[in-house]
């Protein structure tokens, strides 16, 4: 096995179990391993700190496997983790009542850069960082195992892998071909999902707990669901007993998908409008317009991608934000989010605080959302934590 040595003074995150070493701590790696290969990261002074995938393209220069010495990392080491991470999601799935799920989480289950999910009888899996991606025959092999399915699927068309060095790849990697929409339950409402070309694997799977929060607050309400997709905050208001549901995406095909599940649950569709068309627009149309709601969702897609992006990121979060609490009627209920890791908490909230002040709105915050618990955050890895999101009343 090869090493990376680092500068002198940059170990203290490894020494943290931080999952990540970046290139600016290493001083020198052996020339000869590969990208995806296993490496023993050693200290300036040659104290052994820990053994990860190597990958000579990205910033991310060292993905941890282990801070155990005596670990082998072998298929051995692959199943241990995998059978961990399935196992931890089984009572979510044991009644049935929930058939849709995350069953590794990266870094989150000791398996950096690996995502896979369940739909159904399907999983999709991401490989989305070199170390996965060399043992992805390995990973594949044990998956069959730990977590039957009439077929794996593979969505590692994540531009990420473009910094590692990786082709983007989508396909069958074991088993049948999906089918084009698959079915999946959550609780007492199913939806259609299309996992070879939807967003992310297919659906937002870390929304569920939230989904199903706002039925407490559906009961004959007026719900806008903005960034709507295929309709899923939507669908859960309507069961929750809304009045109306105006859903707004820019996707055509997510709008059709979205009206192929309201009538998938027998609901009635003449409570629902779909729009398709750009958020922002549509906020200012209903604004100018003096329109207004009694319940309002936020769910933009990740508006920071990068640090150079804060700036601007924080804009547009603030922006429709302040539209939102402009449409809200007095007593009225916001649930917003953001997606964008690289966004602190804190600081959205004060985006959130602003953009209600600027508004002239009087609104408190009864409840803080995150991600759903098969997306669990890791202690010594808080990258691991990315969705935020607020339920706010406003007077």
């Amino acid at each position: 096995m090869g090493t990376v040595t680092l500068k002198p003074g940059r170990e203290e995150s490894l020494r943290r179990h931080h999952p990540w070493l970046f290139s600016g701590a290493v001083r020198s790696a052996d020339s000869s391993v590969r990208s995806g290969e296993t490496i023993d990261i050693l200290s300036s002074d040659g104290a052994w700190l820990a053994s990860g995938a190597y990958s000579e393209h990205s910033q991310i220069r060292v993905r941890v496997w282990s801070f155990d010495h005596d670990e082998d990392i072998s298929d051995s080491f692959f199943r241990r983790r995998l059978e961990r991470a399935v196992r931890a999601r089984e009572p979510l799935l044991r009644d049935g009542t929930v058939t849709a799920c995350r069953l590794v989480y990266g870094e989150s289950d000791g398996l950096p850069g690996l995502i896979v999910d369940r739909y159904g009888d399907f999983l999709v899996c991401q490989f989305l960082a070199a170390g996965v991606d060399f043992r992805r025959r390995d990973i594949i092999g044990q998956l069959k195992e730990l977590a039957p399915a009439e077929g794996i699927y593979e969505r590692s068309d994540a531009d990420v892998r473009l910094k590692e060095g990786l082709e983007l790849r989508t396909g069958v990697l074991e088993g049948k071909e999906p089918p084009e929409l698959v079915e999946i339950h959550e609780g007492n409402l199913r939806y259609l999902v299309d996992i070879r070309r939807g967003h992310k694997t297919g659906f937002y799977l870390d929304q569920r707990e939230n989904r199903a929060r706002i039925g407490e607050f559906s009961g004959g309400a007026e719900v806008l669901n903005c960034f709507a997709y295929t309709g899923g905050f939507g669908l859960r208001a309507l069961k929750g007993g809304a009045a109306a549901v105006t859903n707004i995406d820019t996707s055509s095909d997510a709008a059709a998908l979205a009206r192929l599940n309201v009538s998938l649950n027998g609901l009635d569709e003449s409570r629902v409008e779909h729009i398709t068309g750009d958020v922002f627009k549509f906020l200012r149309t209903y604004r100018d317009s003096r329109r207004q709601f009694d319940l309002i969702v936020l769910d933009p897609p990740k508006f920071v991608g990068s640090a150079a992006q804060l700036a601007g990121g924080s804009r547009g979060y603030k922006d429709i934000n302040l539209l939102a609490f402009k449409l809200l009627r007095p007593g009225g209920v916001l649930f917003t989010f953001s997606c964008s890791g690289l966004l602190d908490p804190a600081l959205f909230q004060k985006i959130v605080s602003d953009a209600a002040l600027d508004a002239g709105r009087d609104a408190c915050i009864i409840r803080y959302l995150g991600q759903a618990s098969d997306h669990p955050v890791a202690l010594n890895f808080p990258e691991s934590r990315y969705l935020k999101g607020f339920i706010c009343t406003v007077w």
